[in-house]
């Protein structure tokens, strides 16, 4: 293939293609053979997502969006009218991305919940996943009849949700294929999965099924280790013969998050004596991570309060641990210069900047200068891999490099715009190769020059084509 008037830097370019990698560059109008015409529009590396929980991803963009409710009242009213509106009385009815940590009401009781739904099956799922509201009856069906308020958080919300998924495998995986090609789209080639699932049996059984839209690294949980391990597997290995998937870290969850309230904080939130949820401590966290790293299995520690992250980071260092530091939302400055010198990669999501501020604005007052420091965990030297998170941002780079550039979103005023990066330092972040000779053919053309457009076209950055290893996943053209 070659890609004909390619805008690269500040040049206009022919890119030859050969066997799913680049073979080359020449002037425009001089390579001759079969081509797509890019007519000057930007050449860039295809985006990456570092931090995907795609399974879930898929189910959520089939469940009703609460996204935009702004109290306990009005998400059991839209509940109401969508419990009214579903055929099967049996079928549990779910609601996602609920933000409940600035609701005004503050009740996410079962009792407000049954008042609209009744005697049904009802469950809220909160934008962060840390946390769930169940009606009655759900929590009847489930199994949590005891539980006293019907909110569940941490490990408890973790079990259920995975209990809750009820799309048979095959169908499941049809909607996995239609979200990837949404995010072939958006200029994505590939994800991190960090799915709470047996991530490389499903993408073997996917990929044996002809899925091909995405390059995957499979995360490993802690419930999976011992058989990965009985396996023989280990990081960046290769598990399909045209190289798209790959078995990715050991993935552990060592606190909660701030939307919960239970990321983990050296200091309490105000007006109480809670300091939120270590979920593994030390003593826990330890072997597990050297079992991991003897087996030579990388990293993903994820820690979002400022004393998850200093302990994770004791941990990793007593292990000579190598990987990512998961989120690293709320930090000591400290702690900075030990994750550089521990050569961890910091794994961020700069939308959840955006989505949290008001909350971090109220439970961490005063501090917030010490959240979601890109730049300073750059200027440090350390590596930052960008993601999504999704579902609880959207599966979109364009969101995320906004985000980490602009800091602003809705028209508000940047929040903490010190700690932005620029355009390139983000697209870095958001890649995994470069549009150079002998580099993957994984490529896109956008319509705008993304080095100098503003936030809101960052945004809404249009993507004309994109190809993975020289394979056309999406195209406009």
């Amino acid at each position: 293939m070659i890609l004909r008037n390619a805008r690269v830097g500040d040049q206009l370019v022919d890119v030859e293609i050969n066997d799913g990698s680049i073979a080359g560059f020449r002037p425009a109008g001089t390579i001759t053979g079969e081509s797509l015409d890019l007519d000057g529009r930007w050449l860039l590396p295809g985006m990456w997502d570092h931090h995907v929980h795609f399974g879930e991803w898929a189910y959520t963009l089939r469940r009703i969006d609460l996204s935009r409710v702004t109290s306990a009242a009005e998400a059991a009213g839209v509940m109401k009218l969508h419990v009214h509106a579903q055929e099967d009385p049996n079928e549990t009815v779910v609601g996602v991305g609920i933000r409940d940590a600035l609701w005004p009401d503050n009740a996410s009781t079962r009792q407000l919940l049954d008042a609209a739904v009744g005697d049904r099956s009802v469950v809220l799922i909160n934008s962060d996943l840390h946390s769930c509201w169940l009606s009655t009856a759900a929590a009847r069906a489930y199994g949590y009849t005891d539980h006293p308020t019907g909110l569940l958080q941490e490990d408890d919300c973790f079990d259920f949700v995975a209990r809750l998924k009820q799309a048979p495998t095959e169908q499941h995986d049809e909607w996995v294929r239609d979200a990837a090609l949404a995010a072939a789209a958006r200029g994505i080639v590939g994800i991190t999965d960090l799915d709470m699932a047996p991530n490389i049996d499903n993408w073997t059984r996917r990929f044996g099924n002809g899925f091909d839209v995405l390059r995957v690294d499979a995360a490993i949980y802690t419930q999976y280790l011992d058989q990965a391990i009985e396996d023989g597997r280990f990081s960046g290995e290769t598990l399909t013969d045209d190289g798209l998937l790959r078995v990715g870290s050991f993935k552990i969850l060592t606190d909660g998050s701030l939307g919960t309230r239970t990321a983990f904080c050296v200091d309490p939130y105000p007006g109480t004596h809670d300091h939120g949820l270590l979920t593994v401590p030390p003593d826990r966290l330890m072997p597990l991570l050297r079992k991991a790293m003897d087996a030579r299995i990388l990293l993903t520690v994820h820690a979002i309060g400022d004393e998850a992250n200093r302990l994770a980071l004791d941990a990793i260092e007593a292990v000579g641990g190598r990987g990512n530091i998961e989120h690293a939302q709320l930090l000591r400055r400290e702690d900075i210069p030990r994750i550089a010198a521990l050569g961890l990669a910091a794994s961020v999501q700069p939308e959840h900047a955006m989505d949290d501020r008001d909350i971090a604005d109220q439970y961490w007052a005063g501090r917030t200068d010490r959240s979601f420091m890109l730049r300073s965990l750059l200027d440090a030297g350390i590596e930052l891999r960008f993601g999504s998170d999704a579902p609880v941002a959207p599966l979109d780079p364009w969101i995320t490099i906004s985000a980490a550039v602009s800091r602003a979103r809705d028209g508000r005023e940047p929040w903490h715009p010190e700690q932005a990066v620029t355009a390139s330092e983000a697209i870095t972040a958001s890649t995994r190769s470069r549009v150079a000779e002998g580099e993957p053919a994984d490529l896109i053309a956008v319509e705008l020059d993304p080095y100098s457009a503003d936030g809101e076209q960052l945004r809404s950055m249009p993507v004309a084509l994109t190809l993975l290893a020289g394979r056309v996943t999406h195209s406009t053209l």
